[in-house]
């Protein structure tokens, strides 16, 4: 027997499939999206060769970082990427965003739950009590046709925030990638800093050990004796404070692996490798790689799509639902006399909300507005820190041949003053002036390599993650 019941047809409800269900493909109500304009320059001050950008942050990065030829930094980066405990927080959160999307999809497909009961119940008629079980068993669907787009504007907006989720795990990525290869490059400095400390005073050390001797054949004041007594013991202290920045640094290192600083110890290694060559042009696709400004866009359209699911609240919501099963007062659940069904559709729609879709809409527009605003200004950030990051390499890179010139001529200085102390010439004064001068222009050096390090680093994470495009050296 159908299981409409005898004597039934459902052709009504056919008819209302027929005709109601190809309503729910039509146009979406809301604005459809269009990427916000953005005023991309055709130069910068500091290179040439820009043009508007597309996005292209799906695009591979590679191990970037190879282009410093270091082999310990590559074993780091390498760890960092799979035991680093902020990136596996960034991959959960990001998971995150995917069921959201999900959550948000399943709302396109009709619903089907079941149920299954047994209840026991009592009634008095005339007097006379009964007690009767009802067994229940049935299915119920449901299913919103989405006629005025509410639906597709939410799974809109959930893709768009899942992308903009994984945008922003590849920018955690990135930073702390980038945050461990600066820390590293500064390590290594520091090292070379405690190098020179170790020459330093074993050569301050000799000019105390020829002033006593001197002030013993009387030659030397004692005056003399405690100025190379002063120099010896600042440059004590001031080779133990490079070793708390070196050691602090070792230090910063641990997290960034996933280890414990107490368990992590970075052998000390000389840096010899040379700073990777920046070619005079580069190519304006690095800029569309960076994380951040692909993570921002995507929110744009993530606030466009619900534009459109605050404009559908206004409409009505039509839903097809039905149900069906068997209830009866015996064991014998599945008996045809004792089943029962529905079908049909049902509209609802607000009366009165006392002005809330019209609130709901205004702020779903100005998220909007606020996306936009802050799309625009992390392509403004990120203009600003390649601009940055080219003149600091260019610059620094002058400043670092200038003061290398400064330590030759410093050295020589002091080579001069110690030969003219021994023959007596001049007074100790000159010898400890020379010295505190090219100690001086020494650690500047050497804080210069590091700050150019650093620039590089963060040239390379300001263009997301790489300096040569595909398909170029």
């Amino acid at each position: 027997r159908p299981w409409w019941g005898p004597g039934q047809r459902p052709g009504f409800l056919i008819a209302c499939l027929f005709f109601l269900s190809p309503l729910a493909g039509c146009g979406a109500l809301g604005p459809d999206y269009r990427p916000p304009a953005v005023e991309w320059p055709t130069t910068f001050k500091e290179g040439t060769g820009w043009r508007v950008a597309q996005p292209q942050d799906q695009r591979p990065r590679g191990a970037w970082w190879a282009v410093f030829g270091d082999a310990v930094l590559n074993r780091l980066e390498d760890r960092l990427t799979v035991d680093n405990q902020s990136l596996k927080g960034a991959e959960a959160q990001y998971r995150q965003a995917l069921a959201q999307a999900e959550v948000a999809n399943a709302a396109l497909f009709p619903g089907l739950t079941g149920n299954l009961g047994i209840s026991r119940g009592e009634a008095v008629n005339a007097g006379v009590r009964s007690a009767a079980t009802t067994h229940t068993v049935g299915l119920n669907a449901s299913w919103e046709l989405d006629l005025w787009g509410r639906v597709r504007r939410a799974v809109e907006a959930g893709e768009a925030g899942a992308q903009a989720g994984l945008a922003d795990l590849e920018g955690a990525r990135l930073s702390l990638q980038a945050q461990l290869a600066q820390n590293y490059f500064l390590l290594r400095v520091a090292e070379e800093q405690q190098k020179f400390y170790q020459d330093t005073l074993v050569a301050y050390e000799k000019s105390l050990t020829l002033t006593r001797h001197q002030l013993a054949a009387g030659v030397a004041t004692p005056g003399d004796v405690a100025q190379a007594e002063n120099q010896l013991k600042s440059a004590e202290a001031q080779a133990l404070d490079t070793d708390l920045q070196r050691a602090q640094l070792d230090q910063l290192l641990a997290p960034l692996e996933g280890q414990s600083p107490t368990g992590f110890t970075l052998e000390p290694a000389a840096l010899t490798h040379a700073f990777p060559e920046i070619p005079a042009v580069l190519p304006s696709e690095l800029l569309e790689r960076r994380p951040d400004v692909a993570s921002a866009e995507r929110r744009v359209a993530a606030a466009n799509a619900q534009i459109g699911v605050a404009t559908a609240a206004f409409f009505p919501v039509l839903t097809l639902g039905s149900s069906g099963g068997y209830q009866g007062s015996q064991a014998a659940w599945f008996s045809t006399p004792t089943h029962f069904w529905s079908l049909g559709p049902s509209l609802a729609a607000s009366l009165f909300d006392g002005g809330l879709h019209q609130a709901q809409k205004h702020q779903a527009l100005a998220a909007y507005d606020q996306a936009v605003a802050n799309y625009r200004q992390t392509v403004l950030n990120a203009l600003q820190e390649v601009e940055d990051n080219l003149a600091a390499l260019r610059l620094l890179e002058a400043e670092s041949a200038a003061q290398d010139g400064a330590v030759r001529a410093a050295r020589q200085a002091q080579t001069l003053a110690e030969n003219q102390y021994r023959a007596g010439v001049v007074s100790y004064l000159s010898v400890v002036t020379t010295q505190a001068a090219t100690l001086t222009s020494e650690r500047a050096a050497l804080s210069l390599r590091g700050r150019r390090y650093t620039a590089a680093v963060t040239l390379i994470r300001a263009l997301g993650g790489e300096w040569r495009a595909a398909g170029r050296e």
